[in-house]
């Protein structure tokens, strides 16, 4: 046997495990030793509370929360589940130092322990301002607070919406006191001020008062007023939530914070459009006086009237003033009564003369106007009408020479029509819509169209020696012949165009 060979089967370095005597610790399995770490730890620790600052803190989609405490020197991770993480009455961030209750277990995935958180608050009042401070900061870096954002609180609101619980005093303090200032409608809008889900609630309403139509059901309020009565920073601190922060911020109708005592402020009261010191002084704020606004109104109708009246005077004293700087009457029509009398009497002559002279005028054209001359002149108009009139004669004269001047028109028409002569044997010779006028052009032309009595007919020119013309044309005669003399038949030829 080889020195190696030995060497492996040394029972100071074996290879195979075996059960060595006197030895009753089986071995374990890594399941098992974690579940016996995970039993020995939560019964150990099955209630711890630690005190440690929060980093990575971490909101998972499912609603668990996940961080680290940490203190100067060491750091343990937590889980809080989503039940325990909606109870939270603050909202966790990094660098916040606070008192988690839960119980330790382990995690065997990872080989860590960590701490189930049950409930978490913060570690003081310290912290709490830190937080406070912290989330100031963040709201007021996006223009939350911002003075350009401030809405101007309407003079007299018909309907104010009122965000408060409904049992407490604020609510019967506001209604008592617009009672006495100016009675006014009311909407109250019941939410819890404190405690768990009390933000919510407070936000709900804020943005369920915004979202009113103007013209429903029920009025939409002019105005908003958040309250709430005095109480500790921890009783107050739902008007310090995020999520009530930015309703009231974003909301259009103008919003009156007045959360706790004149030195108690929020986070609401930065972003409302107006502070008020207490709930009291909120609808103080909201409505004016209405004795007060009585007495304005009588005060200003006073003045008015005061006004008018001294403006009647003053009007009266310069009119007064200047009747005394007109002059008279009399003086002022003197020379207008003169004109009218003067215009008046040759009125009266103007008439009298146009009269003499229309009457002159009538019996001279009544001299005219004797029976004797119309007699005369009536029958001297008779004999014109009688040479006016018309003789039938005449008219049957006139038409008979009409029908034989058309006769003749007929005639002539009819002698100058160009297929007459097709009927003496002529033909007519055409070649692309033109009238052929000479040999010449009938050669150019090639095809021609004959037209005879009858109709129509195709040729082509050309492809045979043309005939000469004195084979054509019959010999001329030797010497003319004398021309006859007509005939005396006793009637001679009309002329055609003689009338």
């Amino acid at each position: 046997m080889s020195p190696e060979y030995e060497s492996a089967y040394d029972p100071s370095g074996r290879l195979l495990a075996e059960d060595a005597p006197g030895d009753n610790a089986p071995p374990l399995s890594v399941s098992e030793l974690s579940a016996r770490l995970k039993r020995t730890v939560e019964d150990r620790f099955g209630h711890v509370k630690l005190r440690g600052e929060i980093s990575g803190f971490k909101r998972a989609a499912s609603g668990h929360v996940y961080l680290a405490l940490k203190d100067e020197s060491a750091v343990i991770d937590g889980v809080m589940w989503k039940g325990g993480a909606g109870r939270l009455a603050f909202s966790p961030a990094d660098g916040i130092e606070v008192i988690a209750t839960g119980k330790l277990t382990t995690y065997p995935g990872r080989s860590k322990y960590q701490i189930v958180i049950e409930r978490m608050e913060l570690a003081g009042e310290g912290a709490l301002m830190q937080l406070l401070e912290k989330l100031k900061q963040k709201l007021a870096a996006e223009g939350l607070f911002a003075a350009e954002r401030k809405q101007p609180l309407p003079f007299l609101p018909k309907v104010i919406g009122v965000v408060t619980s409904p049992t407490g005093a604020v609510i019967r303090d506001i209604l008592h006191r617009l009672a006495d200032r100016c009675p006014t409608h009311v909407l109250v809008w019941p939410v819890l001020v404190q405690g768990e889900g009390a933000a919510a609630q407070i936000a709900n309403a804020v943005r369920g008062f915004d979202a009113m139509p103007a013209n429903g059901p029920v009025p939409r309020p002019d105005l908003v007023i958040v309250a709430r009565g005095g109480g500790s920073i921890e009783d107050l601190w739902s008007f310090n939530e995020e999520i009530v922060v930015r309703a009231v911020a974003n909301c259009s109708i103008p919003i009156i914070s007045a959360v706790g005592h004149e030195t108690d402020t929020t986070l609401c009261d930065f972003a409302a459009d107006v502070r008020a010191p207490t709930p009291t002084a909120a609808a103080e704020i909201a409505v004016p006086v209405r004795a007060d606004l009585i007495a304005l109104l009588t005060e200003q109708g006073l003045r008015a009237q005061r006004a008018v009246r001294r403006n009647a005077a003053q009007a009266r004293e310069r009119l007064d003033t200047q009747v005394r700087l007109l002059p008279a009457p009399d003086v002022l029509l003197a020379m207008q009564r003169q004109r009218a009398d003067d215009l008046g009497e040759r009125l009266g002559r103007g008439l009298r003369h146009r009269v003499t002279d229309a009457r002159a005028e009538l019996a001279g054209k009544a001299g005219a106007l004797r029976p004797a001359l119309l007699r005369q002149r009536i029958v001297r108009e008779g004999h014109r009408l009688d040479g006016l009139r018309l003789r039938p004669e005449l008219l049957t004269r006139r038409l008979t020479d009409a029908t034989t001047a058309l006769d003749r028109m007929w005639r002539l028409a009819a002698s100058l029509n160009p297929d007459l002569p097709l009927q003496r044997g002529f033909a007519r010779v055409m070649a692309q819509g033109r009238l052929v006028r000479s040999r010449t052009d009938a050669a150019q032309a090639g095809q021609v169209i004959l037209t005879f009595a009858d109709g129509p007919i195709d040729a082509t020119v050309g492809g045979v020696e043309p005939a000469r013309a004195t084979d054509i044309l019959p010999p001329a005669p030797a010497t003319r012949p004398a021309r006859a003399k007509p005939r005396e038949t006793g009637v001679t030829q009309q002329d055609l165009f003689s009338s």
